[in-house]
This record gives C-alpha cells, structure tokens and sequence, in this order.
C-alpha cells in the first residue's frame, strides 16, 4: 500500500490557527480565532478547509494511559518471514484489528516494522505477542524494547518548523 505525501500549501494564519488547535482541541472557534488574531468567520472558514484537505484528520480526547492502568508501553519491533507485496498488505491489514497496537510503522534498515504497544503489566503482553502477534502468517521474529521511563510523549507538531 503505497502512501501519497504532498504537503498543503498553509500561511502564517493558518500555522497559528493549527497550534491553537492542537494545544487544545476543546477551544471554540471564537478562542480560536481572537488567539490566531482573525475574526470568527474567517477563521472558521480556514478550519473547514483544513478539515477537507486532510490536514486536520480528527479531534480526539487525549487519555492518561498510566491512570487507566496501562502501565507497560512496548515498542516492537516485527520481520516477516517473506516480504512479498501481498504478505505486507495480509500484515498490515491483520495489524489493524489489534487495539493493543496504537501505532505501526513500516521502518527502513533491520525490520519491516515497528509497534507501539499499551498493556496492563508485562503477563498481558505477553499473552497478546504469543496467541496474536506470533499467530499470524507471516510474522518471523519479534523484539520486545520495554519502554522504562517516559521522557517525553507529545502529539504536537513543531509547527514553527513548516513555515
């Protein structure tokens, strides 16, 4: 599955407009607005067409995975037993369908991919690696890198870097 990378064409406004948002996504559009300094309709104009080029893809609720009792995080890393386009696709598609995976990425260099994995403890992970992860087809090996101490997790991009 080949991924289309085009980046939109976005002013100052629009950066200012998008650092709000993603700072807080709960902020009204008039906040939005007298923060970005544009008037309300103009502003909520900008965010529509944000919206329809995909830049902005969703507003989500940002959750504390350590007070819902996710106390392990595990990057994983995966290589398939062959590389075969339609292996990749069974991978990738199957990969979908397990809410303990939060992220996936196919990676250059020694593996094909890697996971970002949420467990309750170190048991649970291991029952999900065992009778999921290592269930399907095409997986060869897998690598378990426990994360010890979060140092920093943000979902803000360095907008200032787009300019």
């Amino acid at each position: 599955m080949v991924r289309e990378m085009t980046a939109v064409k976005l002013d100052k406004t629009d950066l200012n407009i998008l650092a709000c948002m993603q700072r807080n996504a709960k902020s009204t559009t008039q906040e939005i607005a007298d923060m970005s300094n544009v008037s309300q309709s103009p502003c909520w104009r900008r965010i529509n067409r944000l919206e329809e080029a995909g830049v902005i893809k969703k507003h989500v609720t940002l959750l504390d995975s350590r007070k819902l009792g996710f106390e392990l995080i595990v990057f994983a890393t995966v290589n398939l037993t062959a590389q075969g386009r339609s292996n990749l696709e069974d991978f990738e598609r199957e990969i979908q369908r397990f809410p303990e995976v939060v992220e996936c990425y196919t990676m250059a260099g020694n593996w094909d991919y890697m996971l970002k994995i949420v467990a309750v403890g170190i048991r649970q992970y291991e029952v999900f690696v065992r009778e999921k992860l290592l269930q399907l087809d095409h997986v060869g090996e897998v690598h378990s890198h426990i994360a010890v101490t979060e140092i920093k997790n943000t979902t803000e991009l360095p907008l200032e870097l787009a300019e």
